[in-house]
């Protein structure tokens, strides 16, 4: 576990060498549409939830849409993507692509309770050499809750390419470093952060949860 101190020095190194991506570009599908990023959670909207943590740990945030208008208000580089395919790694490509430093963190637009410990654990993890940095659970992996570095744009361009999509794919290509569920608990004992929302369903439950969670924490 991080140490006050530890944690400063992280934020001061990684604050310039990792941007922090949100990706916001799904169909919404299973909510009928409605746009996930601003459904509010214990009265906070998602996206407002995940701002407040990137803030924190990044100066450069970047959001990925391709329906911009709706974030003017928010003070994201916004961009949107370069394969005309919807997809997860359709979404890291993009971002990989705009980002100007050598690493980036990627979230979805859709886990409300994002923990900044959490993210913490995963930066001070990088190492020379590392490729992507993933959180590995009994449930697998958390491939909308890495870093990855820059030199994975290429291995990503050429699955896209083939119209290859699964993330996890990728990863026979480029060092992959995995964080075990036993640190990961050490920050975040529930793993909330990675409780996402996909369906009405996931919003009335992880709102229940909610009434749990210290307001501090929330």
């Amino acid at each position: 576990m991080l140490f006050e101190n530890e944690s400063l020095g992280i934020g001061l190194i990684m604050k310039n060498n990792c941007t922090g991506v949100i990706l916001a570009g799904g169909r919404n599908s299973r909510f009928s549409g409605k746009n996930k990023a601003l459904i509010p959670v214990a009265g906070k909207r998602i996206l407002d939830r995940i701002h407040d943590v990137f803030t924190i740990l990044f100066d450069n945030i970047m959001l990925v849409t391709n329906d911009p208008l709706q974030y003017m208000p928010w003070n994201f580089d916004i961009v949107t993507d370069i394969f005309p395919i919807r997809s997860a790694l359709t979404g890291i490509h993009t971002g990989l692509f705009y980002v100007t430093t050598p690493y980036a963190f990627f979230t979805g637009c859709d886990i409300p309770f994002l923990k900044k410990e959490l993210v913490e654990i995963l930066l001070a993890s990088l190492e020379p050499g590392i490729d992507i940095v993933i959180p590995e659970t009994s449930q697998g992996f958390e491939p909308l809750c890495a870093i990855y570095s820059k030199r994975c744009l290429k291995p990503i361009e050429q699955h896209l390419l083939k119209k290859s999509f699964k993330i996890q794919r990728i990863f026979q290509k480029v060092h992959v470093k995995k964080i075990g569920e036993n640190i990961l608990r050490s920050v975040d004992p529930d793993l909330t952060s990675f409780s996402n929302i996909n369906t009405p369903d996931d919003l009335s439950r992880v709102e229940e949860s909610a009434s749990d969670i210290p307001e501090t924490q929330q």
